[in-house]
């Protein structure tokens, strides 16, 4: 046996031997990636539920090729800034039946390109940053939630065209016109965007009007004070010579007697 055979017999085993380690570490390295309470599935994609498992947060050790996350029928209360970044092969986000009341203006940063569902419904948002859908592409379930319609939804959904039907379900909890609270958004026709400047002129138009009554009426009792002021004083001129006269009649009198 030539040195060379003898080198292959000995080596062959531990390639195999590497070769069984390297599969079972790229077979068991999504799952071993899964975070605490959730499931790691391999479908159309690495599938992530980590439905009613309690979480308070968006977990910080989700698998890289996750696909499909289902974060629903939790207590989440707040989606950071940048949270999803890592996902770059996102296609389905979840987060309905939370708590969440706050979104981070870039909290979907990193996924706009391949993120195709997104769900938020039936949690706790009233209201969110212009921005905030901007760059998504995806379509977005708005509704269940107790959003107060201003200017700024107005601009949310005006960016969000290609949503339409998920807009049609957003209903006003409350809204800067009363008479709009619990209808759908869609069906307000008026620029919310320009309805507190209009305040603000109104609010100064009447501020100014306030101001030039008061003038007025100062002016007004100015003028009336004076005239009566000189009306009196004429009256008390006039009387003078009058009195002068009588007293120089006395004295005439004082005189002859």
């Amino acid at each position: 046996m030539t040195v060379l055979d003898l080198w292959l017999t000995r080596s062959l085993p531990m390639c195999l031997l590497l070769q069984s380690l390297v599969l079972m570490a790229l077979c068991f390295h999504p799952a071993s990636m899964c975070p605490k309470g959730c499931t790691c599935l391999h479908g159309n994609g690495l599938n992530v539920t980590c439905s009613n498992a309690h979480l308070k947060e968006i977990p910080l050790d989700l698998p890289p090729d996750t696909s499909l996350l289902r974060l629903d029928h939790n207590q989440v209360t707040t989606i950071p800034d940048q949270v999803f970044k890592e996902l770059r092969m996102l296609r389905e986000l979840n987060l309905s039946h939370n708590a969440i009341r706050t979104l981070g203006e870039n909290a979907f940063r990193g996924v706009e390109s391949t993120l195709l569902t997104l769900d938020l419904s039936h949690n706790k948002i009233s209201t969110v940053h212009k921005n905030v859908f901007a760059l998504l592409k995806a379509r977005v379930n708005m509704g269940n939630n107790p959003w107060h319609c201003d200017c700024t939804l107005q601009q949310v959904l005006k960016g969000m065209t290609y949503n339409h039907e998920s807009a049609s379900r957003v209903l006003c909890k409350s809204s800067e016109l009363q008479d709009q609270e619990g209808r759908p958004f869609l069906t307000i026709d008026a620029d919310l965007c320009n309805l507190p400047k209009r305040t603000t002129d109104y609010a100064m138009l009447v501020t100014m009007f306030g101001w030039f009554t008061m003038v007025i009426s100062y002016v007004v009792y100015y003028v009336r004070q004076n005239q009566e002021d000189a009306r009196r004083h004429l009256e008390y001129l006039k009387s003078l010579p009058s009195k002068q006269k009588k007293q120089d009649e006395g004295d005439d009198v004082s005189t002859v007697v």
